[in-house]
Formats: structure tokens, sequence, C-alpha cells
């Protein structure tokens, strides 16, 4: 029984969340000391939340589309002569 075996570049509209942990990299939006909260400057806790939301959106991406099929409704252009890694 051949192997399923999914690779490639997919695109969904899920993946559009994937932009929202870049806005940490706009530095002037959160260059600044105040609010405070538990004596953390607002600089250093905006980027904590960042990250979590840098984790949240990749989970919610790879949640969302590891199910998705590679290609659909193309046929395989390559033979098994092709795909067959020890022929030379």
């Amino acid at each position: 029984m051949p192997s399923e075996h999914k690779t490639g570049l997919r695109w969904s509209n899920w993946n559009l969340l994937l932009i929202l942990p870049l806005f940490m990299l706009i530095t002037p939006w959160f260059n600044q000391d105040e609010p405070r909260i538990f004596g953390l400057p607002f600089f250093y806790w905006y980027q904590f939340l960042f990250v979590v939301l840098g984790v949240v959106c990749v989970g919610l991406v790879y949640v969302k589309t590891k199910d998705e099929p590679v290609v659909t409704g193309k046929p395989d252009k390559l033979g098994v002569d092709d795909l067959d890694e020890g022929a030379n």
C-alpha cells in the first residue's frame, strides 16, 4: 500500500492569521513606558502578549489546515520511476 505524503505550500484563508504576530515588529506602536502591569513597562508586557498571540495563531492555523489536501483536482505528473529515490 503506497503511503500518502503531503508536501508543498498550501494556501488557506486561515494563513492570514500568521500576519498578526508580525505587527510586533512595528516598534513605534509600543515604545512607551506606561501603562505598567505588575511593575513591567508597557514595552515588555506588550511583547510577552505578542508571544502568546503568536503561539495561538500558529496553533490555530495548524489545526484548521492540517487535513486539507495539498493539491486537489490535478493528476500526478510524475511516474513511479521518477519517485523512486533508489533508482539511478
